[in-house]
């Protein structure tokens, strides 16, 4: 292995200047992270450029660990502790050599660390940052529960007491209890599938544990109901919930520590017929997704977007039911309008990231601060611009319509079919047309479909009564669907992308909501202006494109016509 640096492999490569270089080494001494983390997390390159530099210049080989059976053996090769530090992972060894995937294969701490602990040699090949992380999981957070339960099962008297877990949430999460191994190893599982839940659900004889990814319930764990009380006080204690208090729901907020990054967790307690139900949300988002790409606006609907962005005063409008991205598109909007210039104030339940430059309340309807009591006092902080996580009620809703017409950009979401159904709910909600209609600058629509897995991708042949609905001509064009593997738990789907129709509201749609037209009147005016692509186009052009399936759009867009 050449003994060269990173920024001057770049920088032969052609890829960064050496001015580039330098500014990435500042950024670095700043940070005390390594030059390849400050590269990717500043844009500078992205992974697939590293890897190849990488991959020519030292003559190291790729592995792609999502395609790669792991043998479970291979975790008491090299430890956890060793794989999570230098983020590597020992996937195969051949006689005396381990075959090691890294994240960095500059890094010769891990090398060296690797060898002396193993007494093997090393073959170091490079891999995703995303495998890496997944593979770990799989590889050890499995074991790792597995003998949690194991411990938990043979020690008497498992169950701790109020004061034991109170005393082990003082300690670090790395803590050796069983049970805070378990409940661990259940978190990290469920993070590093970038899972939005975790389910512990008890049933009768067992407690089944379940992660939502890209919106589908997948069964990871099941625990035997003699620890199900153990499982269940730590995640309350975590949370600070009533920890004697088993009648009643409860809601709580805790937060964990990954990698060095704090990540907050949402806990609901239901009480069921088999026990306590709790439902953990995990409230992590990558800010580099949070943009037009990321979440999906297309080249056709860009303009429209930037367009209503322009306005610095009225109503915009992020509508769909729950669970279709509204607040990633919140935070895009957020990021772009942001600025030193522009006193912007954000009410959210709950404050999903912080954001520089951004006055963020959280709602906390316990002690009275609603959205629309919320909304009032930030009226006297001289605010530009007001963001509303969410319009539940009338009283929030005229307040917000009000302070569009006043002066104020106001950006808020409603759980709504369509751009249209959207003008009705806010008159359900007993809001006056002539408000709406003077407010009302642009509402933007949208729907989470889920793509299609890279990794058992493949070309099929398109059912005919779902072309019908989709209103697609397949002639000469090409449809595919994932197989199922391992990387995608089998459904074919990895990762979602947003399918949006967005709004403009013109002059003469605004006067004829003043007037109290209703949806169906309204649909056909927005249809005459012309300047409007309905969702179901964005969805169709997903499936030719190649990016989610005809089915996924047929379930979650078609219905929306």
């Amino acid at each position: 292995m050449k003994n060269k640096r990173l920024g001057e492999m770049l920088v032969d490569a052609g890829i960064l200047s050496e001015k580039q270089i330098e500014e990435a080494i500042a950024l670095q001494k700043d940070s005390g992270k390594r030059l390849g983390t400050i590269l990717l997390e500043n844009h500078f390159i992205n992974e697939t450029q590293l890897i190849e530099v990488l991959r020519i210049q030292l003559g190291i080989d790729f592995i792609d660990l999502n395609k790669t059976k792991i043998d479970p053996y291979m975790a008491g090769v090299v430890s956890k502790a060793i794989a999570q530090q230098y983020r590597v992972v020992a996937f195969r060894k051949e006689k005396n050599v381990i075959l090691l995937a890294m994240e960095d294969p500059l890094n010769f701490r891990a090398l060296e660390t690797v060898k002396q602990t193993t007494k093997c040699k090393v073959r170091p090949y490079i891999a995703y940052s995303e495998a890496i992380d997944r593979a770990i999981s799989v590889l050890y957070e499995n074991e790792g529960a597995s003998i949690a339960i194991a411990q938990m099962e043979a020690e008497k008297g498992s169950e701790m007491t109020v004061e034991d877990l109170v005393q082990k949430k003082e300690q670090d999460q790395s803590s050796s209890a069983p049970t805070v191994k378990l409940v661990n190893s259940i978190l990290e599982r469920g993070i590093a599938e970038k899972a939005s839940d975790i389910h512990i659900e008890p049933r009768e004889n067992d407690v089944l544990v379940r992660i939502r990814v890209d919106g589908r319930l997948n069964r990871i764990l099941t625990i035997p109901k003699s620890l199900q009380e153990s499982v269940i006080s730590r995640l309350k204690v975590m949370s600070e919930m009533n920890i004697t208090e088993h009648r009643v729901p409860q809601d709580g907020r805790a937060q964990y520590v990954r990698q060095g990054k704090e990540i907050d967790l949402r806990l609901n307690c239901l009480p069921t017929i088999y026990g306590e139900k709790i439902v953990v949300r995990i409230l992590t988002r990558e800010k580099s997704s949070l943009n037009r790409k990321g979440i999906g606006i297309t080249e056709r609907d860009n303009e429209r977007f930037s367009r209503i962005l322009k306005n610095s005063s009225g109503m915009i409008m992020i509508v769909g039911p729950t669970g279709s991205g509204k607040t990633s598109t919140l935070y895009t909007m957020i990021e772009e309008l942001k600025s030193d210039s522009v006193n912007m104030i954000s009410l959210e339940d709950p404050v999903e990231f912080q954001i520089e430059g951004v006055t963020q309340v959280a709602i906390n309807e316990k002690v009275g601060l609603t959205f629309a009591s919320a909304l009032r006092s930030c009226l006297r902080q001289d605010p530009d611009i007001i963001c509303v996580g969410e319009i539940r009620d009338g009283e929030t809703a005229t307040i917000a319509m009000r302070a569009a017409m006043t002066g104020h950009l106001v950006l808020t979401t409603v759980h709504t079919e369509d751009a249209v159904s959207a003008i009705d709910r806010i008159k359900d909600l007993g809001v006056e047309p002539y408000l709406i209609g003077g407010s009302l600058r642009g509402v933007v629509s949208q729907r989470l479909v889920r793509k299609i897995c890279p990794n058992c991708r493949r070309e099929i042949q398109p059912d005919k009564d779902l072309l019908d609905l989709a209103k697609i001509n397949p002639m000469g064009r090409h449809f595919y669907e994932g197989k199922g593997c391992s990387m995608c738990f089998d459904s074919g789907y990895r990762g979602r992308i947003g399918v949006f129709e967005i709004l403009q509201v013109t002059s003469r749609i605004r006067d004829e909501i003043s007037e109290g037209k209703n949806g169906t009147e309204l649909r056909k005016i927005v249809k005459e202006e012309g300047n409007f692509t309905p969702m179901i186009e964005n969805g169709r052009n997903l499936v030719v494109e190649g990016v989610t399936t005809l089915q996924e759009v047929v379930d979650k867009v078609v219905t929306v016509q």
